[in-house]
């Protein structure tokens, strides 16, 4: 029998904690290994109870969960933990200074059960998780603070113009689906790519992927 995923809830707000752990722990293939109220906590218990997936708020006293999923993920952590960052709209520039800071993806705090269920999953795979309504609105807001001023930054991407074309699709926050419907092959071919993507680009993951496209002024 597989192990269930173990997952860190912190979330300062106790209504939304408790919903969360109650939600993730009537999960068969899931465990709530603890949950928190502030970034500080959740550094500490990730450090002692290892879990494979943290639950992140952003805003949150002691330490904000900006500053905890750098200390948990962000370059240079030894021993990087997932981070599943939850928001709302208004809170755009926070979720992508945590996304910067080393977040594996993020889900909106209105999400259903179910989205909420599958990032948690998804994130625990290794994979990333871009909701693509949040990340046109996110990223497309802070475009132009983002883009570097030199418009030619592009010129040496060691990318073939098809992945150049797939880069800026995911950028659009396109799932590999919608890429694979829009450019009319299949998603196999369009997990190849992205996969040849980030080895190229020495890319973790998707997230890493559009905050790279954006610096780069590859994205509209």
């Amino acid at each position: 029998m597989t192990a269930p995923i173990r997952v860190l809830v912190c979330d300062d707000q106790m209504l939304v904690r408790t919903g969360l752990v109650t939600i993730i722990d009537a999960q068969p293939d899931l465990e709530v290994a603890g949950e928190c109220g502030d970034g500080r906590s959740a550094v500490d218990l990730a450090g002692r109870l290892r879990p494979d997936v943290v639950v992140m708020d952003v805003r949150m006293p002691v330490l904000d969960g900006i500053e905890a999923t750098r200390l948990l993920a962000g370059a240079g952590v030894p021993h990087p933990v997932k981070v599943l960052v939850v928001t709302t709209f208004n809170l755009d520039e926070y979720v992508y200074e945590a996304l910067r800071a080393g977040a594996s993806g993020f889900l909106l705090k209105d999400a259903p059960p179910d989205r909420l269920l599958h990032g948690i999953r998804t994130v625990a795979t290794g994979a990333a998780l871009l909701d693509p309504e949040v990340t046109r609105r996110l990223v497309g807001r802070y475009a132009a603070r983002i883009r570097p001023a030199d418009d030619g930054a592009s010129r040496d991407l060691p990318l073939t113009p098809r992945e150049l074309e797939v880069l800026r699709l995911i950028a659009d926050g396109l799932s590999n689906r919608e890429i694979a419907a829009a450019l009319l092959i299949s998603q196999e071919t369009v997990k190849t790519f992205v996969s040849r993507i980030l080895t190229k680009l020495g890319l973790r993951d998707r997230v890493q992927a559009v905050i790279y496209a954006y610096r780069r002024g590859l994205a509209a």
